[in-house]
């Protein structure tokens, strides 16, 4: 079984237009459990410009699922994490300016940092992941750092299904199997959709759990958030 985690930074990008509490993020969140979201996934960054800090906490005691914390380990989001101790923190190696998400760890390059990190996270019974690339000496590497999952960052693949080569999905079924081998989960998101949801998961072995935002919450604005949230679930069922 596959779990969908939903992120909602969108919906507090949108709040924050306005400066108000409209739409009101935890109420969203609420909302996308009773739906049947099967959890909640917030990647908060040092400018707030979406997920705030305080959201973090304020989302502790409302999210019933699982609770997804996304983001830079840099000194002020592990303390974040830490205090707030979600089900599971996936580490991100996003520069300060990024627009969005647009690399995978060099897991070999940064080994010893992130297993200095992971140790700290998992003494505080925090699940972690790391966002990998669909390469598999990053895959091994991750394996190195004592993580007990990965994200596959999954952009390469829906730029090519979008195309329609379906091949682009060969190097994540490769590195899934790989990981499986090794022992560690697999998670998978960016830019996954409705379209090419179903293809990802019927061709990813050991699929734990999908983390989607953007496109979620846009297909919400034309075919409803309901609507959208159970169209993935029987996708990925």
């Amino acid at each position: 079984m596959t779990k969908l985690s939903v992120n909602i930074n969108k919906i507090a990008t949108l709040r924050n237009s306005r400066g108000g509490d409209v739409p009101n993020l935890l109420q969203v969140a609420k909302d996308i459990e009773r739906f049947g979201g099967e959890g909640i996934t917030i990647h908060p960054r040092p400018d707030e410009r979406h997920i705030r800090y305080q959201d973090a906490h304020d989302l502790k005691p409302i999210v019933t699922t699982e609770y997804n914390i996304e983001g830079n380990p840099i000194p002020k989001f592990i303390d974040l994490v830490l205090e707030v101790k979600p089900t599971q923190v996936t580490l991100v190696p996003d520069a300060v300016d990024a627009i969005t998400s647009n690399a995978g760890w060099d897991t070999v390059k940064h080994k010893d940092y992130l297993i200095e990190v992971i140790e700290e996270f998992k003494r505080n019974g925090i699940r972690t992941s790391i966002f990998v690339d669909p390469v598999e000496n990053m895959i091994e590497g991750a394996k190195e750092t004592g993580t007990d999952r990965i994200e596959l960052y999954t952009e390469a693949y829906a730029d090519g299904y979008k195309v329609g080569n379906k091949e682009a999905i060969l190097p994540y079924t490769k590195c899934a199997k790989l990981a499986l081998d090794l022992g560690l989960g697999i998670n998978a998101g960016h830019d996954l959709s409705l379209d090419n949801i179903k293809f990802f998961k019927e061709n990813i072995p050991g699929l734990l759990e999908v983390s989607i935002g953007h496109a979620l919450i846009s297909e919400s604005l034309y075919l409803g958030l309901e609507n959208v949230v159970n169209m993935y679930l029987r996708k990925l069922k």
